[in-house]
């Protein structure tokens, strides 16, 4: 089951990366990531997070590759801006750490069983400093 699973995984993402570019808007139409298009994206990718950790994937592998769909999500879509920071593109090394950090959120919360002890803690420690997700 495990191998069906790596098998359609991989399949799905040679065919993300064929359609990709008519995915991509024109500089023109690329408007700054809604704050619901923020959590639909950031749930997407917790969700494959998920799955690839129930899929025997190392988490911080799995993470990684997720922080970087989400990063290439919104560069491709928003042209790297979200809205509730501004206008403006981030930079992308911004863009990448926040990605990380919007995942593990997610991740939390779709499924906070797949995560280690320790991360879970700690992003549960972030959550109640900063006043919540928001």
């Amino acid at each position: 089951a495990a191998l069906a699973m790596r098998q359609l995984l991989s399949a799905a993402a040679l065919m993300a990366v064929a359609i990709s570019p008519l995915l991509q808007p024109s500089a023109a139409q690329a408007a700054p990531a809604t704050e619901a298009e923020m959590t639909l994206y950031s749930r997407i990718t917790a969700l494959n997070a998920c799955l690839a950790v129930s899929n025997d994937v190392d988490f911080k592998k799995a993470i990684g590759i997720a922080g970087e769909t989400l990063t290439q999500t919104i560069q491709g879509q928003n042209g790297g801006a979200i809205a509730q920071l501004g206008a403006d593109p981030l930079p992308i090394e911004d863009l990448r750490k926040g990605s990380i950090n919007s995942v593990l959120i997610a991740v939390a919360q779709v499924c906070p069983d797949q995560m280690p002890d320790d991360v879970r803690a700690k992003i549960q420690e972030a959550l109640q400093a900063g006043g919540g997700a928001e």
